[in-house]
Formats: structure tokens, sequence, C-alpha cells
């Protein structure tokens, strides 16, 4: 039998063959099985699914259906002969190796997404075929004929095999070179400037077998993932195609199609996942404790991988056991395993999976600054003034399709959203803000948050009154999803200075953004807290802050959330509202005290307890006496403090350690009868 897929298998690179030799100790009769079973899988391939090489393909799947001939008459005896045990071993082991090396290539070959990418590589492609083929041929030769039972008939099928495989030439199809040529033209046209022909990118798309939006939209996400390797690699040989494959690839999605056909491609997502968890084993990348895929995985000191939202939801029920082992745990420390996020992003990726975007969060989209090839710069210049058109002039169809583009164009590209913001696309957006379609008014929105992370957009957006009218999405919008990136706007608009002012004035803005921390979606509240955090950087937005009911909303989120990274945005809230008297005075007539002194004992993020341990220093400073001789009671306190001053961030350390030495002074004084005059301010308030 051939091997079950592991869950590594799904991320392989293209044009990457990670096949080994089967186990030493694998019994040639097993091992016979094995590459029969590989055989067959084999010729379960049909060529016409191929981008190209294919009649190569079909020669090479021809070849394997002799090979099967062959190998159905071959009877290993057991034991196996003992003149020559290991010839037998060595030749079935080197057939294994080279036939699942070819199932690879006949899997990149007719892989969704890397179509085009394959084109480009035919030459190489070409190449693989003929060594696959001549290396199955010396495989033949150094079996055993005479010690494995082979009939006189199979015997001259393997002769054949073993002549016609070293004697094809595997040339790279006549077709394949002209379609090659065409896209190569294509890419010249984009570097000079000049919009090429609609049939001519018709006729390359369709000769690799892109025929809709969403085959496009593959191709566009692979040539992504590859280019995040190429980067992370010394060489970056590849960079420079691939950057003009992606630009071309997004001109086509935009231009050539004409539906988009999201929720389709989204339902059969939804069916893929299903079947490819089937017969892929889940339990590599699914939580022990929640059985769903992880989208923060991290390790406990035993080893073992865990979703971080559960691992710390088990810890926070008061259990300190691993969960898979029942073994205690000598430290809850939590490390993000990099390694597995990666695979199960590019599992995700690759097979169609929709994966929580909170798991790409810290992706390095800095080396989007740049367009990568002088033809993508052309390509995506070109695109952004057609999508600026269709935005001015289009129908309503043509104006949400365009707002879409946009939307995904900038959402992980630098260089596409300078693009798009100097063709002139804002104020088309913002119009469209307005709209009662809440499709429109969803793509204008999300297209606009993604473009106000550009440093030059802010300024477009609010000297076109955008500011306004993001607000009243926020408040109004049609769809939940449209305010919710209404209030993300919101937050990079508060970067500047003078707009967080312009922003905290306008009426009922930081109700409505508490209220949604409050009752909001995940991503709502998420992106409400956010907001609320940078409108505080301006003084006077912080009475205001106050007056919405935010610190009892805010401290009710710390009791009942389990989501971690929600946790922290909530303390660093806290943190900056506690630094004036009447943000203090307000945690604590929310019973927050205890509340913080218990995340900072169950809490495993280092920027949490960093976040709890300057609030409970600013609850000390403003609050006074009787704020501290509360936490002096706090048995669990102290240890959380020292463990700060060796495992903390270095601004926690000081930081727990100023808070040491309060706490310490004050017990010293109360014991002798005297306070310092930092305990014997006027302004204390009742701290339960």
């Amino acid at each position: 039998m051939t091997k079950r897929p592991t869950a590594a298998e799904p991320t392989r690179r293209t044009l990457t063959f990670p096949a080994v030799h089967p186990s030493d100790r694998t019994p040639p009769s097993a091992l016979l099985s094995s590459v029969a079973d590989l055989a067959r899988s084999i010729l379960a391939c049909k060529s016409g699914r191929f981008a190209c090489n294919r009649r190569n393909a079909a020669e090479s799947i021809r070849n394997v259906a002799n090979l099967l001939i062959f190998l159905e008459e071959v009877v290993v005896p057991t034991p196996p002969p003992p003149r020559a045990p290991g010839s037998v071993a060595l030749g079935l082991s080197e057939l294994h190796l080279e036939l699942r090396k070819l199932q690879c290539l006949l899997e990149d070959c007719a892989r969704d997404g890397a179509r085009a990418w394959m084109l480009v590589k035919s030459e190489r492609v070409a190449g693989q075929f003929r060594a696959s083929a001549r290396a199955m041929a010396t495989a033949l030769d150094v079996l055993p004929m005479e010690d494995v039972g082979v009939p006189v008939e199979a015997r001259e099928i393997a002769g054949l095999f073993v002549r016609h495989a070293r004697k094809v030439r595997f040339e790279v199809d006549v077709d394949d070179r002209t379609a090659l040529s065409d896209l190569k033209s294509i890419l010249s046209r984009f570097e000079c400037g000049i919009a090429p022909e609609r049939s001519a990118l018709g006729r390359v798309l369709d000769y690799v077998g892109v025929r809709s939006w969403t085959d496009c939209h593959k191709e566009i996400r692979f040539l992504d993932a590859e280019l995040g390797f190429e980067f992370s690699s010394v060489e970056k040989r590849e960079v420079e195609i691939l950057s003009s494959l992606m630009g071309l690839m997004c001109y086509c999605r935009c231009v050539l199609f004409e539906v988009v056909d999201i929720e389709s491609n989204r339902q059969s997502n939804d069916e893929h996942a299903i079947k490819v968890l089937d017969h892929v084993n889940p339990d590599d990348f699914r939580c022990p404790i929640s059985l769903e895929l992880m989208v923060d995985p991290v390790t406990t000191v035993t080893g073992h991988t865990y979703d971080r939202a559960s691992i710390v939801r088990w810890f926070r029920s008061g259990n300190f056991t691993c969960p898979k082992t029942g073994e205690m745990l000598a430290s809850t420390e939590l490390v993000p395993n990099a390694a597995i996020r990666r695979l199960i992003e590019q599992y995700c990726s690759e097979n169609g999976i929709p994966f929580a975007e909170s798991a790409r969060k810290n992706r390095d989209i800095t080396r989007t600054v740049l367009a990568g090839s002088v033809a993508a710069e052309g390509a995506m210049k070109m695109l952004a003034s057609y999508l600026a058109s269709r935005l001015e002039v289009g129908t309503g169809v043509e104006r949400n399709r365009a707002a879409y583009e946009i939307r995904l164009l900038a959402k992980t590209s630098i260089f596409n959203r300078s693009c798009l913001v100097e063709a002139g696309s804002i104020p088309h957006l913002l119009k469209l803000l307005t709209s009662r379609d809440s499709s429109i008014q969803e793509n204008a929105i999300a297209a606009l948050l993604n473009l106000s992370k550009h440093s030059k957009s802010k300024a477009i957006i609010v000297k076109n009154g955008g500011l306004v009218l993001v607000v009243k999405v926020l408040k109004y919008g049609h769809k939940v999803e449209a305010r919710q990136h209404a209030a993300a706007t919101l937050f990079y608009l508060a970067s500047i200075e003078e707009y967080r002012k312009l922003i905290g004035e306008i009426p009922g803005t930081i109700a409505v953004l508490v209220e949604m921390v409050k009752n909001g979606t995940s991503r709502g509240k998420k992106n409400a807290l956010v907001a609320v955090f940078g409108l505080l950087m301006h003084h006077g937005n912080h009475r205001r802050v106050l007056a919405s009911g935010a610190v009892p909303v805010l401290v009710q989120q710390l009791k009942s959330s389990d989501r971690e990274d929600f946790v922290i945005d909530c303390l660093a809230v806290l943190s900056s509202i506690a630094e004036k008297s009447e943000g203090t005075s307000a945690i604590l007539r929310a019973s927050a005290l205890y509340i913080i002194v218990g995340v900072l004992n169950s809490s495993t993020s280092r920027v949490g307890r960093e976040h709890c341990v300057t609030l409970l220093l600013a609850l000390c400073i403003n609050g006074g006496a009787e704020v501290i001789s509360n936490l002096v009671k706090s048995s669990s306190l102290m240890q959380s403090l020292y463990s700060l001053l060796s495992e903390g961030t270095s601004r926690a350390s000081k930081k727990a350690s100023a808070l040491i030495r309060l706490l310490q002074d004050f017990s010293e004084r109360r014991s002798c009868g005297s306070l310092p005059a930092i305990f014997q301010q006027e302004q204390f308030v009742h701290a339960s």
C-alpha cells in the first residue's frame, strides 16, 4: 500500500520533490505492492488537466502503464533468494522513489493556481520528465529478474520499457513554446507602458486553463505565496518573473473577467476543506482541546501544541496540567510555534480553506513597497487607472466590481496602494459610502480601509469630507461588516494628531465605538477597541471616552473574553485611561483591581503582563494608599511581579521593580506608623 499522505505534504512547493527511499526494513514483497499502488495512482491522472507539457505527461503515463504490466507479473519469493536480496530491495526502492517523484511532477502540472508558473518553467518540467524516465530505466536494470520469478514475456516488456525510456527525448511542446512566447510579449508590453490586446491575454490564459475570475484569483494567491518563499531565500532569483506574472494576473482578473464568482468560490472552498481533511490526518493541525484548525499555535513546556485561545482558557479555568498527558506543568509559558503556523497557513492556502485573518496579522508586507519588476509596475499603474475610471463613470455593477478589486489589491501590497491613491480612486470611493446598495457600501469602505494605511491617503480622505462619511457608515452602515470596516478606518485616520481631535469632536463617534466593543462581533470588538485606543492619544478625547461608559465595558471584557489578544488590547486602553486621576477613579469604581491582578497571574503573554503591571502602577500612583493597601493583601501578586523581573520585557521589568518597591515601602512605613507623601493624598477612592 502507498503511505497515507501526511499533513506536511500539501505544503510542498511546486517543482520540489521531497520523496525519500522507503525504509531499509521494508520487506521486498511490501515494497513491490507499494510500487504497484503508486503506478496505479499515476495512471489515474488525466493529461488533459495539465497546464503544459501535456505530451510529455501523456508519454510518462503510458510508460508507467507498461511498467505496471511488468510489476503485476513479478513475484518476490518469501523469504527472498539468499544470493541477492539487496539487489531486489534496491531495485524496488529506486522505482518507488522515482514513481513518487513523477507523481509529484504530474500533480504540479495539473495544479490549480500554478498554471502560468508551470508554463514559464516548461523547459525545466520537460527535463524532469526526461530524468524520471531515465532513472526508472536504471532502476529496472538493477532489479535481478532471475531472482523475482519474472516470466519471459514480462522481461521483454521490461526491456522494451528501458529502451523506450532512454530513447524518448521529452522536448518542450511546440504549443507550449508558442504560448510562452505570447506571454513574454505581453510582459514586454507592460514594461513599455502599453496595454496588451485582450485577445492575446485571453489566448494565453485559455491555453493554461485559467478561464474564470476564481481561476485567476488562485493564480494570484499561489504567486504571492511563492514570492514570500523567494524573498526569504538568499538568492531571490525568481522574484522578477514571479512579480511580473503577479502583475499580469491581477490585470487579467480585473479586465478580462466580468463575473466575480465569489459566493460559489467560498462554497466550493468550504466543501473542499471538508474533503481534504477527510484524506489528511487532521491531528497535526487541529487543537487537541477544541479540535478546530489552530489559528495561533503555541507549544507548552511538555512539547505539545495547542491553539492559544484554547490553552489560555484551560489555564484560566484553574487547570495547570497538560491536557494531552495530564502531566503537571512546571510553567505556563507558551512559545509560539511559527513552523506549525506557517504549515497551517500554506495548507489552507493551497487547499482553498478559509483561514482566520488573525493568523496572518504579523505578515511582513514590506517587500511590497516596490513592484518587483518593471512589467509588474506597468501592469499595476494601468490597472489602477482603469479601476479609477470605472469608479467614476461605470454603472452601479461596474463601480461595485471596481471597489471590490481595489479592496483586494490594496489589502497586502504597499505598491498597489500607492498606485491606486495616485490614480485618484479615493474621492470616488467616498461617494459610494452613501450608496443604498449594501454590497457597494461594504466594498467601498473596505477599500478605503486598506488604502487608509498609505501615508498620502489620510489627507485625501479628510480633504474630501471623508471623516463624516466614515462615521456615518460606523453609525448607520447597512451591514455589520461595513460598520466594522469603518471602525478600523478610523483607527488608521487617528494616527494623525489633528484627525484624532476632529474624529472625537464628531458627536456620538466614541459612544458608538464603545457600544461596538460591548456588543459587536469578534472583529468588530477588536476594530472598535483599537480605534478608541488611537483616539485616546488626544488628551481632549479622554473625558469623552469616560463619558461614554467605556471603563465598565472594558472591565467586563477582561472578565469574559477568551481571546488573549483582545484582553491585551483592553489592558492597553485601560492603561491609557489610568494615566489621569479621573480614569483611575472610573477603573476602581468598576471593581477592576483584583480582576487586573488575576489577569496578571494567569496571562501567558509578555505584552499582556506588561500592560497589567503598568496599569497597576498607575492605579497606585493616582489612587493612593487605599489602592496600595488592597494590593499588599494579594498573596499571589508579589510572585507574579518577581517573575516579571527576570521573564518580562525590559519595560515590564522596570515597572514591576517600581511597583515592588512601592508595595514594600508602604508595608514598612505602615508597620512603623509613618507614610510617605504619596500615600497621604486626598484623592483616595474605594477599591473593592
